[in-house]
């Protein structure tokens, strides 16, 4: 007879310490939260006051609004200092009501209730991405239309403005260029089309010139009217109509690509492969999906360092400098991914580089000191 030996099942439930952990540390999040959102829509309020507010005679209740509509995008960048903040609040708590010296008496070791606390934070990462963040987003690119809308009210439509698009694909590149735009029907008047062609080894030569009255786009195609085109080396040739097709959709041809922090996440692959497609370079729509895509594990990474600092706080008994070293953390923190932020932007370093180094270098902080101070 064969004797097999029996391994314990991983628990994938939480048992009542892990929940007591939880809801303290929820509490804790709700509170640091609610002290940043304050500090925040207070800031962008009277900025939005003294900015939009002094040219436009607005009423409090609409800067009230485009308040609610700028603040959110700014809250979920400071989120990884709620959850620093946060749980670091939470597990003092703990710790001055001698909660976590029973649990560590009781022989409950640090990884139980600190891993749950990291993975609740890594799920909220998750939601932020995928709802939170694309809401947020929406809301700060109709706060952008919304203030250039103001704005333009205020200076006028006197002077138009000349327009510039860009578009094309692997084979054709074209710049158009129109005196200015008429609104009303949507066209561009005193147009001109410089197109570009790309040869085998990806050089791009300029291939003819297009000067037409209007231009209006629909189904994809520009509908050309009273044009002019000259190829090189041929004589002009005139045009009652001409259609040109075009990759651009209607209701995009005439807005200008959205801020990044304005692209919600669902929608960033699109919009960096529409931007490349437009001869643009799109590294900083690159480096945002990328950051995107390393917040839940930042979250998880700064959870697990305010632990830390707290189970150090159990042994030495030292708030003053915890609390200090916490202050200094999180402006070591905006330090590092600003600045990795700048060096991914100017392309010094990889967008994927620039957005995982952080939240890395976060986490592989947080684990050498939680081993530290639990295996010593």
């Amino acid at each position: 007879m064969s004797s097999r030996l029996s391994l314990p099942a991983p628990r994938l439930r939480l048992g009542r310490i892990e929940r007591y952990v939880l809801v303290q540390q929820a509490r804790s999040l709700a509170v640091a939260l609610g002290v940043i959102a304050a500090l925040i829509m207070l800031i962008d309020f009277v900025e939005i006051s003294r900015g939009v507010g002094s040219d436009v005679d607005l009423p409090a209740l609409r800067i009230l609004g485009l308040m609610l509509l700028k603040s959110p995008q700014v809250i979920i960048q400071l989120l990884p200092f709620v959850f620093l903040f946060g749980t670091l609040a939470a597990f003092v708590g703990l710790n001055r009501r001698s909660e976590l010296i029973a649990m560590r008496a009781a022989g409950v070791s640090a990884w139980r209730f600190v891993l749950p606390a990291a993975g609740f934070a890594f799920l909220f990462g998750i939601l932020t991405v995928t709802a939170l963040g694309p809401a947020a987003s929406a809301a700060d690119g109709l706060f952008q239309r919304e203030r250039s809308r103001l704005s333009g009210s205020v200076a006028g439509n006197d002077a138009p403005q000349a327009v510039w698009i860009r578009e094309g694909d692997d084979t054709r590149q074209m710049v158009i260029r129109a005196d200015r735009q008429d609104r009303t029907g949507g066209r561009l008047l005193g147009v001109t089309f410089f197109i570009y062609v790309n040869d085998g080894e990806g050089l791009r030569t300029f291939s003819e010139r297009i000067d037409a009255a209007s231009a209006s786009l629909s189904a994809g195609r520009w509908r050309l009217v009273d044009a002019v085109g000259a190829q090189i080396g041929q004589r002009a040739v005139r045009y009652a109509t001409l259609d040109l097709p075009s990759s651009l959709a209607d209701q995009e041809a005439f807005e200008r690509f959205a801020r990044p922090q304005s692209t919600s996440f669902w929608s960033l692959p699109a919009q960096i492969a529409r931007i490349e497609n437009a001869g643009f370079s799109a590294t900083g729509y690159d480096l945002r999906l990328q950051q995107l895509l390393a917040t839940p594990l930042m979250f998880a990474a700064m959870s697990i360092l305010a632990a830390a600092f707290s189970l150090r706080l159990m042994r030495l008994g030292d708030l003053a400098r915890m609390s200090a070293s916490a202050v200094v953390l999180g402006f070591a923190f905006f330090f590092v991914n600003q600045a990795a932020s700048a060096f991914g932007s100017a392309e010094v370093i990889p967008a994927w580089l620039a957005a995982w180094l952080p939240p890395l270098l976060t986490a592989l902080a947080a684990f050498t000191l939680l081993f530290y101070t639990e295996d010593g």
